[in-house]
């Protein structure tokens, strides 16, 4: 890897979206197929040599390693030899054929959700449907399965009902992964790492069991949320953690802070974050908009500047973008910072900050 690739100039042309260098990679997939083959076909010669015939009847054998004598400085005091020890009872090899019935995941919230036939007969035929439903921090991927069968039917833009579900409780990671069109989903409570990976569509509002003044200084979801969206919305009455929409490539998000590398790799979408960031902002953000709201004037030192551009709101059109998406998050969460912001707009306006990526420039009116 390159020191220039989060730049969006991969010298290679594989971590750029510019077409000029993108041209320069030469490889397709069918050379990473052959380079896996390869691998086996070296891995099936080193085990002919040791006498070895399935990968099965390696486990367990540390009598075939070896150290390997590096004389460097950094190696020389690591000690291998709890990894190298003979384990006790290796000789029994039965505990690797389990005869007990195959792993199972048990009681999953996503099964019953489809076997709800209201549910299944509107994913078929558009209906609309409401339900609120408990969750708990072991229901991981929640509507990830539903979306994947509504794509199945209907392809990422065909569906036009309405599935709307309340959750109530603490979600699991990857809460409304792969959401699609026509799909809302609301948590009341709190939500794990990953929250709308991958979605493409729909709406994910999350707020707390109560909403008072002091909600929006709580983290209500985890980290690396948005993680490659590329379409739909997200409304959160509190903070985010860590990388918050890394890779968005098309999701409008309001939150009301986040913490270290938000909007990290962004390509496109539009994120709004009402109250305190971290350090590193924008890294490697090729596309796209951010804007934040500077009450404590910290914006400018935790933005990384190697690409993004730092502005104050100047014309009609960045306020356009901006307002319509904290009047809609009012209307999801009941935010007490929204509705102070929205009634006092005049003066809030100018403490916003806008990250401008160099491709976004014409979108708020800063080039011709």
């Amino acid at each position: 890897m390159a020191r220039i690739c989060h730049t969006n100039k991969c010298p290679v042309g594989i971590a750029t979206q510019q077409e000029n260098l993108r041209k320069r990679f030469p490889g397709l997939p069918e050379h990473v197929v052959n380079f896996f083959l390869f691998i086996a076909e070296e891995v099936r010669q080193i085990m002919s040599l040791l006498g070895i015939s399935h990968l099965e009847d390696l486990i367990g054998r540390t009598d075939l390693l070896e150290p390997r004598n590096i004389d460097l400085t950094k190696t020389k005091k690591i000690d291998l030899s709890s990894l190298i020890e003979p384990i006790k009872k290796s000789s029994d090899r039965s505990w690797l054929f389990h005869q007990e019935e195959p792993h199972s995941n048990g009681n999953v919230l996503e099964n019953e959700l489809l076997q709800d036939k209201e549910i299944a007969k509107a994913i078929i035929d558009h209906g609309h449907v409401s339900r609120i439903i408990p969750i708990i921090n072991t229901d991981r991927s929640v509507c990830a399965r539903i979306a994947g069968d509504i794509a199945q039917l209907h392809g990422n833009k065909g569906f036009k009902g309405n599935l709307d579900f309340t959750f109530t409780g603490s979600s699991g990671q990857s809460f409304g992964a792969f959401l699609l069109q026509g799909m809302s989903i609301r948590l009341i409570g709190e939500a794990n790492d990953y929250v709308g990976k991958g979605i493409n569509g729909g709406v994910i509002t999350l707020v707390p069991p109560t909403n008072n003044q002091e909600a929006p200084n709580q983290v209500i979801l985890g980290n690396t949320c948005l993680y490659g969206g590329t379409g739909g919305k997200l409304f959160a009455l509190g903070k985010a953690g860590e990388r918050f929409a890394v890779r968005n490539s098309g999701v409008n998000a309001v939150i009301e802070g986040a913490g270290d590398h938000c909007c990290e790799y962004m390509t496109g979408g539009i994120v709004v974050v009402l109250g305190s960031i971290g350090r590193n902002v924008g890294a490697g953000m090729t596309g796209g908009l951010a804007f934040l709201l500077d009450e404590n004037e910290l914006v400018d030192r935790r933005i990384n500047k190697e690409i993004v551009e730092i502005h104050t709101l100047t014309n009609q059109r960045q306020e356009d973008l901006l307002k319509p998406l904290i009047e809609e998050h009012f209307s999801q969460t009941n935010s007490y910072k929204a509705e102070e912001i929205i009634h006092n707009w005049n003066s809030y306006k100018k403490l916003f900050k806008i990250l401008v990526p160099p491709s976004e420039k014409i979108k708020v009116g800063l080039s011709k």
